[in-house]
């Protein structure tokens, strides 16, 4: 699959990902907007009903104490004696609204009628032939004036309550503690049942109940109620009334919408993973190919010199002229050092692709292996003119380890070192031991053409080759570093490196001694 295939379907799911992401989270936001305007509503309705009901319980008190009063007076105004008059009770109920409609109740209202015992005893003379339903009519008058006053009566005491009951302070109008039990119960009958807390204020913001009030982190999310509307302004108090759990009551309420967004949100990740794996295989399969592409051209150029020269050897001529076959042998020992070479770098891609090597774990002493591994290498590092040196400050270096492959760990290092060198200037190499913390390190140092700063942290990846310039003569596969880095990982060691271009580069090698295993 070609890249830019990847990227057209990387860029398409991408953007299926984010907007079903952006939806969710938009559905997210509106219901729980939702929710709070729902809940906003539930609380005013309830507090409206509180108020509503403190209005009705202070009129029904007022109105009853007035009624009261008003039947005494009536009774004693219409009182007679018994001889001469007779009484009939008349009951009617009557029913009183205030002009603005916060209240309303039914009362039953009685008066007294009274007349003289004779008078629906007339005589005909007297009274004329309708007597009787001329009284009656006279009493039904009498009664429907009597209803008249009695009205007149239920609305003076009404606007004495409104006039009047303001004056009398707010806690003798207000039972606080009822008062709570009151929001509770309207808030659990509209559907909600969760804590809160309540205060009562004057129109200064100056809290009456209770006194200190509830603090300041209260006040941004209230809801406010005026208690008794009809009060002067100058004299009206509310309530308000707070939920600390209200944030979560709300996120509560879409609690269901968080799992498909975290899902979501996982498949995303997923998704990004796949894609970065997807390039970084695409990117090695290219890789690979190209190694194995110089791989076999590397490896067809030493077996066609060897074969030619095993040709020319065939020819007894050659065997004559010692100097040429001397010239011959050293191109066959050359040529078969570097098909051996290039065998090893088979080997190390074939270790990578099985991710695990297979080590000879086994006792082993660090300072001597530095010793002969600089002993081997002092060769060829004399043949171009340079110089190696060992420092081993260690006291205790004995490692668990496999001596094939830590050995060549310092082969590369300073294989490397070699290759890399600085043409104006002799090569200096350095090998360095020393204990710190129970761990054994190892540094190998160079004055070579050294790495540029963005480069080191890359240098330990497969295929990886640091550029360099207009230099041709140093071929590699870009394998060496990370074959490395693999050993000491397996070794459970570290690796660094630590370079200035054009100053050399210092590799430091840390592993756990012996008696930590």
């Amino acid at each position: 699959m070609r890249k830019s295939t990847i990227w057209i379907l990387a860029a398409i799911m991408a953007f299926a990902f984010f907007s079903l992401l952006f939806l969710q989270i938009r559905y997210l936001r509106e219901s729980i907007e939702q929710k709070n305007e729902q809940f906003k509503e539930i609380i005013n309705r309830s507090l409206s009903s509180v108020s509503s009901e403190l209005e009705t319980a202070q009129a029904k008190k007022y109105l009853t104490e007035a009624l009261l009063e008003s039947q005494k007076k009536q009774a004693a105004a219409y009182k007679r004696d018994k001889s001469q008059e007779s009484a009939i009770l008349f009951q009617e109920r009557i029913k009183v609204t205030a002009n603005d409609s916060r209240f309303n109740m039914e009362y039953n209202a009685s008066t007294v009628q009274t007349r003289p015992q004779n008078q629906i005893f007339q005589t005909p003379s007297k009274a004329g032939s309708n007597a009787i339903s001329r009284t009656i009519y006279d009493m039904q008058d009498e009664q429907k004036k009597k209803l008249l006053y009695e009205y007149d009566i239920l609305y003076e005491v009404a606007k004495t309550i409104v006039n009047t009951a303001s004056n009398i302070p707010i806690q003798e109008r207000v039972n606080f503690k009822e008062l709570g039990n009151s929001i509770r119960d309207h808030i659990k009958y509209n559907g909600l049942e969760m804590p809160f807390e309540y205060e009562v204020v004057d129109k200064n913001n100056r809290p009456i109940y209770p006194e200190g009030g509830l603090g300041a982190k209260y006040k941004k999310e209230d809801f406010s109620q005026t208690l008794f509307p009809n009060d002067p302004e100058d004299k009206t108090v509310y309530l308000k009334v707070y939920f600390p759990t209200k944030k979560d009551y709300l996120i509560s309420e879409v609690s269901f919408i968080y799992p498909s967004i975290i899902f979501t949100f996982i498949l995303l990740v997923t998704f990004i993973i796949i894609i970065y794996t997807t390039f970084r295989q695409k990117r090695l399969s290219e890789m690979k190919s190209d190694f194995m592409n110089n791989m076999t051209h590397e490896l067809k150029t030493p077996v066609s010199t060897i074969s030619l020269a095993a040709q020319m050897l065939k020819d007894g001529s050659i065997a004559k002229s010692p100097e040429v076959f001397k010239h011959i042998s050293g191109v066959i020992n050359d040529e078969t050092e570097r098909l051996s070479f290039q065998v090893e770098k088979v080997l190390q891609m074939s270790l990578f692709e099985r991710q695990k090597a297979t080590l000879k774990m086994k006792e082993l002493d660090m300072n001597d292996i530095v010793v002969s591994v600089a002993n081997t290498f002092q060769i060829k590092v004399e043949k171009f003119g340079g110089n190696l040196d060992i420092d081993l400050q260690a006291t205790e270096s004995t490692i668990n380890g496999d001596k094939m492959h830590i050995t060549n760990v310092l082969f590369n290092l300073l294989d490397n070192a070699v290759k890399y060198r600085r043409e104006d200037i002799p090569l200096e190499l350095m090998i360095r031991t020393w204990n710190n913390s129970n761990k054994l390190y190892i540094a190998v140092e160079d004055n070579g053409i050294g790495i540029k700063k963005e480069s080191v942290k890359r240098i330990f990846d497969r295929f990886y080759r640091v550029s360099t310039g207009n230099r041709h003569d140093v071929k590699g596969f870009g394998l060496g570093l990370a074959y490395v880095k693999k050993i000491i990982d397996d070794h459970k060691g570290t690796i660094k490196a630590e370079s200035d271009l054009g100053k050399g580069s210092k590799f430091i090698i840390c592993l756990p001694l012996m008696t930590n295993n």
